[in-house]
C-alpha cells in the first residue's frame, strides 16, 4: 500500500538531486504544491519532464534547480511566452537550460513504451518537421511486416512521477477523472510515484470516466486541498485565469520573479502535518498576485 505521508515528508523521502522528475496534469490537476515543496527544499539539478510545461515548470527553471527540459509544448496557457524558461534558454540564466523537444504524440508514446518497460515506441510522426534531427531519442525504423518507414520514440522512465488527483482511499488507491492527460502513464513508467490529492475517503465510489492508480503502484500520497491551484481540480475548484495573466508581467523581470517566490513560495511552509489547508490557496495566491 502506499504510505500517506505529509508532502514534506513525501518530496524528501521521494525526490532526490539529479532525478528525472515527471509532474504531468493536463489543463487541470497540475501539481502545483509538490512543486513548491521541491523548491522549497532545495532540490537541483533536476531533469523535467512534461507534455505541456507551463507556469509550474516556469517557476521550477527561474529557481535554478533545472539542467534539462524534455518536453513537447512550452507557454502560458492562454496568456504568451513562458520567460523564465525563455531566459533560461536565450541567456543561461539563471543557468543554461537543455531541451529535449517532441510532439505530443511523440512525448506521450513515450510515457506508454516506458510503462509498458518497453524500451522504445512507434508512431507515424515527425514527418517535415527537425525535431527528429535535433535529438537522439528519436529515430526511424522499419516495419518489418510492410516495410513502412516509422518513427521510433525512445521510452521515458522518470525517476519520479507526480500528480495531483482528486482523491485516494486510506489504502493509498487514486482517483482521478476529468481531462486525465497521461497522468496514468507517467506514474506507471516511474520507478517512484507521488501523489498529491485533494481528499482522503472511506471509500473510492465509482465515477464515469474515472482512472483508479491501485496502491500498490503508489509510493505515497499527501492530502494537499488546493494542491493544483492555479490549475484546477474538477470537482473542487476552479481554474484561477487571473493568476495566469499577472504571472505574465512578474516572470518578465528577474527580480520581480524572485521577489515573488521569495514571498509566496519560499517563506511559505509545506501544508499542516494534519493534511490541513496549504498555504498560497487560490484565494490568498489570487489577491498577492493581484497586488
Amino acid at each position: 500500500m502506499a504510505d500517506i505521508r505529509t508532502l514534506h515528508d513525501a518530496v524528501a523521502e521521494l525526490v532526490h538531486d539529479g532525478d528525472t522528475v515527471a509532474m504531468e496534469g493536463f489543463t487541470h490537476l497540475i501539481p502545483f504544491a509538490a512543486a513548491h515543496e521541491i523548491i522549497r527544499q532545495g532540490i537541483t539539478d533536476l531533469t523535467l519532464v512534461r507534455m505541456t510545461p507551463d507556469v509550474i515548470y516556469d517557476q521550477l527553471i527561474g529557481m535554478g534547480l533545472v539542467k534539462k527540459l524534455v518536453f513537447s509544448w512550452g507557454g502560458n496557457p492562454g496568456v504568451g511566452s513562458l520567460h523564465r524558461f525563455r531566459d533560461a534558454v536565450e541567456n543561461g540564466w539563471p543557468r543554461p537550460l537543455e531541451l529535449d523537444e517532441h510532439s505530443h504524440a511523440g512525448m506521450a508514446n513515450r510515457y506508454v513504451a516506458g510503462a509498458s518497460r518497453l524500451p522504445f515506441a512507434v508512431l507515424r510522426g515527425y514527418r517535415g518537421s527537425d525535431l527528429a534531427t535535433r535529438t537522439d531519442t528519436v529515430a526511424s525504423v522499419t516495419c518489418p511486416f510492410t516495410g513502412e518507414e516509422l518513427a521510433a520514440v525512445a521510452a521515458l522512465n522518470p525517476d519520479v512521477t507526480v500528480i495531483h488527483a482528486q482523491r485516494a482511499d486510506h489504502e493509498g488507491n487514486v482517483q482521478l477523472w476529468g481531462l486525465t492527460g497521461v497522468q496514468k502513464e507517467a506514474a506507471l513508467a516511474a520507478s517512484r510515484v507521488l501523489v498529491t490529492v485533494e481528499e482522503i475517503v472511506d471509500r473510492l465510489d465509482a465515477r464515469p470516466g474515472a482512472v483508479v492508480l491501485p496502491g500498490w503502484t503508489i509510493d505515497a500520497v499527501a492530502r494537499v486541498p488546493g494542491g493544483a491551484h492555479p490549475s484546477y481540480a474538477s470537482g473542487y475548484s476552479v481554474r484561477d485565469n487571473d493568476f495566469y495573466q499577472a504571472w505574465d508581467p512578474i516572470s518578465r523581470d528577474r527580480d520581480a520573479f524572485a521577489a515573488w517566490m521569495r514571498e509566496h513560495v519560499l517563506d511559505r511552509t509545506a501544508p499542516a502535518p494534519d493534511g490541513g489547508e496549504p498555504h498560497g490557496t487560490p484565494g490568498e495566491a489570487e489577491g498577492a498576485l493581484s497586488q
